[in-house]
């Protein structure tokens, strides 16, 4: 038996319930969000539409508008320093809200090609926070020469004395390994049964786990 998905049945739909403001450009149909830090590929993008539809029950118009968007998004991305591909990917196993991913490889690193480009994604180390933000800052802007409303805006210069230069550069070493990946989205884990939840054992003498003792 198939487990629900999220904005499945009686489960809430995290994509219907978002604001707009957790986007990076938001238009009448459709809704594109990144992740919430940078990770190690250049750009990450997840295309939404607004409607609770699933790939498969999109109307003609939607399912034109699609194509469209996807062309558009994969140039907008493409058109990044650094990035040779747009790799396009499709799973629904997370939530029933259609989602598309958008995963840029980076010029040069042939090891990357693939379908395993998800899971470099978690390898490899963040890119900086300053070009993660001019990033989707920049795909922002190109998806609005079409319409809609860029909602992401490039990183503020921020002038720092040579006595806090250290203190920056060790928070962000520290924002470096709380990375989060493709492959580790929340959308994208189904939530386990409640029967296939380990129990912790309990210990004979303290009736709390057996760890605790």
């Amino acid at each position: 038996m198939e487990p629900p998905r999220k904005g499945e049945g009686s489960r809430e739909c995290t994509a219907c319930t978002a604001p707009d403001d957790a986007y990076i450009w938001v238009g009448e149909r459709w809704r594109v969000r990144a992740m919430d830090r940078p990770t190690g590929l250049p750009m990450v993008l997840i295309l939404e539409s607004r409607s609770h539809l699933d790939l498969g029950d999109l109307p003609n118009l939607l399912a034109a508008e699609l194509g469209v968007m996807t062309v558009r998004l994969e140039k907008a991305i493409r058109s990044l320093d650094g990035v040779a591909r747009v790799h396009v990917n499709r799973w629904g196993d997370g939530s029933a809200h259609l989602h598309l991913w958008f995963l840029a490889r980076p010029y040069g690193r042939l090891q990357l090609r693939g379908t395993f480009l998800s899971l470099w994604d978690s390898i490899l180390p963040p890119i900086s926070e300053q070009q993660w933000r001019e990033n989707l800052a920049m795909v922002a802007a190109w998806l609005a020469e079409f319409g809609g409303r860029p909602l992401a805006e490039p990183p503020r210069i921020l002038w720092q004395a040579p006595s806090s230069i250290g203190a920056q550069a060790s928070s962000a070493a520290a924002n470096e390994e709380d990375g989060v990946g493709v492959i580790e989205a929340a959308e994208e884990i189904p939530e386990p049964e409640v029967d296939e939840i380990d129990q912790p054992e309990v210990g004979p003498s303290t009736g709390g786990p057996a760890g605790d003792r």
